[in-house]
């Protein structure tokens, strides 16, 4: 689906959701007595006042200089994001800051593995660890780094931020990544409901999201994907250690439960010998190679013995690259496309990151 045709759908989409009350099924708890109602009061306050806010901060910081008050001038006279010309305002006054958001936007710069301790300072201000979080947050949302991105949003809230529908779409974002249905839903929630002068982008990508989550189930072929997905994203980011091999083993430890549930299912007798049905008690494999023209189109006839998924699995890293494209054709030919790629790409990383120093 292209973008052009989400500008057209997407819309819809959410209004449907809204009216018809599957936001709240979605998010039960959303308003709860932990987050209480605002019923559309969360809005950013307007340019002129962050604008003060920001410049009372940047003196309180010592910056009173001509130079730093001209580049203050430079920054507010520009027609950038707010949240942005925050940050730059941060920036200018902090080195500390400055090089925190830096390092967040740079895309070749390692991923950060804890929260900085700076957003944790009380004896910072409030503007500045709010929305320093917000920025920051925001950079690692861009890379995909979701895991820091929502312990720094954790540490604030959104009535304390200068741009409170970027809080919850970021923060939701990186909950819906993270495969925290709950949690997602609830932002998503408050974004629709409480912040009235939210994007449309926000709103469409939030519906999205939210829509997506209604197909989630527990354990199912789609979780062992989302769970890939993860596992992939983090391995590019060369976190290949205990929390990661804890989901790799949980997608292993699901597909030999589906495994076994298909053994069960056929009591040992599936008819997994290549095409031969002629005997149906007969489970060698046959010789002939798959036509490789149904492999990998989802409309395969699918025989294949649920015992070879575990051994290609354990083999992976050491087959040449022509039994690897063998192997993911006879695996992956009647799965649908989505399933396809996100199977091959995990493959593909648990191999690279087996055969690093250290893994």
């Amino acid at each position: 689906m292209n973008w052009s045709t989400c500008r057209r759908i997407v819309p819809a989409v959410v209004a449907a959701l809204v009216c018809t009350a599957a936001v709240p099924a979605f998010g039960a708890d959303a308003k709860s007595a932990k987050t209480p109602a605002s019923f559309g009061l969360l809005q950013a306050p307007n340019a002129d006042a962050v604008r003060t806010q920001a410049l009372a901060w940047l003196k309180e910081a010592g910056k009173t200089d001509a130079a730093s008050l001209k580049a203050f001038e430079a920054i507010w006279t520009s027609d950038r994001p707010m949240l942005d010309r925050v940050a730059d305002t941060l920036s200018l006054g902090n080195t500390e800051a400055a090089r925190l958001l830096a390092d967040a936007r740079n895309v070749t710069a390692p991923a950060p593995t804890a929260i900085p301790a700076t957003l944790k300072d009380t004896k910072q201000s409030a503007f500045y660890r709010s929305n320093l979080a917000l920025a920051y947050a925001k950079a690692l949302s861009n890379r995909r780094v979701h895991e820091e991105a929502l312990e720094s949003l954790r540490i604030t809230k959104a009535e304390d931020v200068i741009d409170p529908s970027a809080y919850l779409f970021h923060r939701a974002v990186a909950e819906h990544a993270l495969l925290l249905k709950k949690e997602a839903a609830e932002s998503i929630v408050r974004l629709l409901d409480d912040a009235a002068d939210s994007p449309e982008r926000y709103k469409m990508v939030a519906g999205l999201m939210l829509f997506d989550m209604m197909g989630w189930k527990d354990k199912d072929l789609g979780w062992i994907a989302r769970k890939m997905d993860n596992i992939e994203r983090r391995l590019e980011m060369s976190r290949g250690g205990p929390q990661t091999q804890k989901m790799q083993k949980e997608v292993v430890a699901r597909l030999d439960e589906l495994i076994k549930e298909l053994e069960n299912k056929n009591n040992g007798n599936c008819n997994c010998n290549g095409g031969n049905n002629n005997n149906p008690n007969n489970n060698t494999r046959s010789s002939r190679p798959y036509d490789d023209s149904v492999a990998g189109t989802g409309r395969g006839p699918g025989n294949v013995d649920p015992k070879r998924l575990k051994e290609v699995a354990a083999a992976w890293g050491n087959l040449p690259p022509k039994e690897r494209a063998k192997a993911m054709a006879e695996l992956t030919r009647d799965m649908p496309e989505r399933y396809r790629e996100v199977i091959e790409n995990y493959l593909k990383k648990v191999a690279q990151a087996s055969q690093e120093p250290g893994k």
